[in-house]
């Protein structure tokens, strides 16, 4: 690995055991086993380090296993497919507890700074581009207009549930509670 490399590992370890509000510079680089002048040369600042370390963790912490689940569910119906995903996230959520954590400990720590969340914006519009790729793969009877709808649903579903989930994980809705109330939405009304 390389420095850059190095740096978002150390920060992600460092994130992980004392919370954003907590990782100084000098933590993250002794941890990286880097200079403390390499976060300002590879990054800019300590807190862009911070931003892309946490993006990349839940990317592959939350975001890999999301793919792994559409993958898995293609021979199913779209909705069960949609139940199946939605039955699998509180696994997913306690597999990454404390980047969920950090996570929102960041987005208030961004959203309040000089920037105003521009790179959390590009991180989530990333995010949903992901999660529509894995759909236009798996599901080609979607056209494009269905698969970015779907894909923002999804997006903001896990974003909301993993935030619930935190609070009190009894709350979360099923998948399939999930799925039972789209196709209840969808129906045609009775009469």
């Amino acid at each position: 690995m390389g420095n850059r490399e190095d740096l978002l590992e150390g920060a992600r370890r460092v994130i992980l055991e004392r919370g954003v509000a907590k990782a100084t510079a000098r933590d993250i680089a002794a941890a990286a086993g880097v200079s403390l002048a390499a976060i300002g040369y590879h990054f800019g600042s300590k807190d862009q380090l911070i931003t892309e370390a946490l993006t990349e963790s839940l990317g592959s912490g939350i975001g890999d296993r999301i793919d792994e689940v559409i993958r898995e569910t293609t021979a199913l119906p779209l909705l069960g497919g949609f139940a199946a995903l939605f039955n699998r996230m509180p696994e997913v959520f306690a597999d990454n507890r404390e980047a969920l954590i950090a996570s929102l400990e960041n987005t208030v720590r961004v959203l309040r700074g000089p920037g105003g969340g521009h790179d959390l914006a590009a991180a989530s519009n990333e995010a949903v581009r992901g999660i529509a790729e894995h759909l236009r793969a798996s599901r080609p009877e979607l056209d494009d207009e269905q698969v970015e709808a779907v894909a923002k649903l999804e997006f903001t579903l896990v974003q909301s549930l993993g935030i619930l989930w935190l609070v009190d994980p009894s709350l979360v809705p099923t998948g399939d509670e999930l799925a039972l109330a789209v196709a209840a939405i969808a129906a045609p009304p009775a009469g």
